[in-house]
C-alpha cells in the first residue's frame, strides 16, 4: 500500500464517513492473563468514545511507508488450509462474531507478542463501498463497484496515570488526583487485507510499529507467516556497506557524492508519485552506472548485492538517504550542506594534506553571530596582489 491508499483508509475513521461493524477487546495483563473481553456493535459507543477509537485507529495507519508501516507479503504456505491468512480470512468473513475465532485470535496475539506490562488488544471489522473515480479523477459514490472488507487491530500499551492534585469542585479543595488504567495510542497493528490499487489485495496486508526500529520478527512470523524486511536503520546500513565494498579503494569523496547527486536525482522525479523510489539489484546498477562507476567494478554489484541484501531484497531510497541534508563527517568535525548544493564542498591537496574547501560568500554567521569574511574585511584573501 502506498501513502495515498492509506489516507484514502483513514478517511473511514471519522463520523461521516464510518463504515465500522464491530469492535471487540481484550485487556491483557503483564502476566498474559485475559482480564476483560467486549465485543459490541461499533455505532453502540457514545460520541465521545467513537472520537477516541478513531484517534487509536488513525494513528496505527499513521507514519512512514517502510518504517513504521510495512507492506508485508504472505508466503504461499501461509495461505494454504490451516495457515495464518485463511485463519484471518475466516475471522474477516466472520465479522467478528465467531466467539471461537476470536478466543483464538486473542489467545495468538498473546502467545506470540512479547510485552511485560498491560495492553489492550482491539480489533474492528469495517466494510467500505468504494467509491469509482470520473475521468478527472473525482470519487462518483453513487457508481461504486468494489466493496472492500477488512479487520484493522491495534495493540495499545495500558497504564496508570500519574498521581498529581486535582480540583474537587463539589468540596470547593484540591486533593489527589484519582489514578486511572489508560488506554495509550497504539505500539502495533495491522490492516488485513491490504488495500492495494482500490481494490482488495488478499495475498498482502499492513503491518504498523510504534518504533520503526524494533518490528517484532518473532509476532510478525508467529502471527503472520511473514518475514519481516530489514528496518530503515539495516537497510541504510547494508547500503553504506555495499558501496564501501563494491567501490573498495576508490570509496572517495568524489564518488560518494557523485552517487549522493545521481539519487537525489532519482528521488526528485519520484516525488509526486504516490510510490515510493524503491531500489531494486537492477536500479543499484543503473545508480551505479550513472554515477560513474567504472565498469570493472560494475561487474562485482550483483555478488555483493547478494551478500549483503539477499537477492530479492530492495531498498527505499527514503531510507538510504537523507534528503534534507548532505553530511560530511571527520572525528572533530561535522559539515552540513543543502542536498541539492553538494558541488559546494570540495577536496583539494593543500600543504601536503588532503582539506575540504567550501566557498564562502559574506553571508557567514559563527555560532548565530554574523561574521565578515577575509573579502569583505578588506584584507587580501590568498591570490591577491
Amino acid at each position: 500500500m502506498n501513502k495515498k491508499e492509506i489516507a484514502e483508509i483513514k478517511k473511514q475513521f471519522t463520523p461521516q464517513n464510518c463504515a465500522l461493524t464491530r469492535l471487540c477487546a481484550c485487556y491483557v495483563d503483564g502476566e498474559k492473563n485475559k482480564k476483560s473481553e467486549m465485543k459490541e456493535a461499533f455505532l453502540s459507543q457514545s460520541e465521545e468514545e467513537c472520537f477516541k477509537y478513531f484517534e487509536i485507529f488513525r494513528k496505527s495507519l499513521s507514519g512512514t511507508v517502510g518504517k513504521n508501516l510495512v507492506n508485508l507479503e504472505f508466503p504461499l504456505d501461509a495461505e494454504l488450509e490451516g495457515g495464518q491468512q485463511e485463519f484471518l480470512l475466516k475471522l474477516r468473513d466472520s465479522k467478528l462474531k465467531d466467539d471461537v475465532l476470536l478466543e483464538k485470535f486473542y489467545d495468538k496475539i498473546i502467545e506470540t507478542y512479547e510485552y511485560g506490562e498491560n495492553y489492550l488488544i482491539l480489533l474492528v471489522h469495517g466494510i467500505y463501498d468504494v467509491p469509482g473515480k470520473s475521468s478527472d479523477n473525482e470519487e462518483m459514490f453513487d457508481a461504486s463497484d468494489e466493496v472492500y472488507e477488512y479487520l484493522l487491530c491495534t495493540i495499545c500499551p495500558v497504564n496508570l496515570s500519574k498521581a498529581g492534585l486535582s480540583y474537587d469542585a463539589e468540596s470547593n479543595r484540591f486533593g489527589s488526583r484519582v489514578r486511572d488504567w489508560l488506554v495509550e495510542l497504539p505500539m502495533a497493528g495491522f490492516l488485513f487485507p491490504a488495500f492495494q490499487d482500490r481494490s482488495t489485495d488478499l495475498h498482502s496486508m499492513l503491518y504498523y510499529s510504534k518504533n520503526a526500529e524494533e518490528l517484532k520478527d518473532d509476532f510478525v512470523e508467529g502471527m503472520f507467516g511473514c518475514g519481516t524486511p530489514l528496518t530503515a536503520a539495516d537497510q541504510k546500513d547494508t547500503f553504506n556497506a555495499m558501496i564501501e565494498e563494491t567501490l573498495g579503494e576508490e570509496c572517495d569523496y568524489e564518488a560518494v557524492r557523485n552517487i549522493h547527486e545521481k539519487l537525489y536525482e532519482m528521488a526528485e522525479e519520484k516525488k509526486d508519485e504516490p510510490e515510493p523510489l524503491v531500489l531494486s539489484r537492477a536500479e543499484v546498477k543503473h545508480l551505479f552506472a550513472g554515477s560513474g562507476v567504472e565498469a570493472e567494478k560494475m561487474e562485482e554489484i550483483e555478488e555483493r548485492y547478494e551478500e549483503s541484501a539477499g537477492a530479492h531484497t530492495e531498498f527505499l531510497a527514503s531510507n538510504v538517504m537523507n534528503t534534507r541534508k548532505f553530511e560530511i563527517k571527520a572525528p572533530d568535525v561535522v559539515v552540513q550542506v543543502n542536498p541539492e548544493r553538494s558541488d559546494l564542498v570540495e577536496t583539494r591537496i593543500i600543504d601536503g594534506r588532503q582539506c575540504l574547501v567550501i566557498p564562502v560568500d559574506d553571508r557567514v554567521e559563527v555560532n548565530g553571530i554574523s561574521v565578515r569574511t577575509i573579502g569583505s574585511s578588506g584584507r587580501k584573501s590568498e591570490g591577491e596582489e
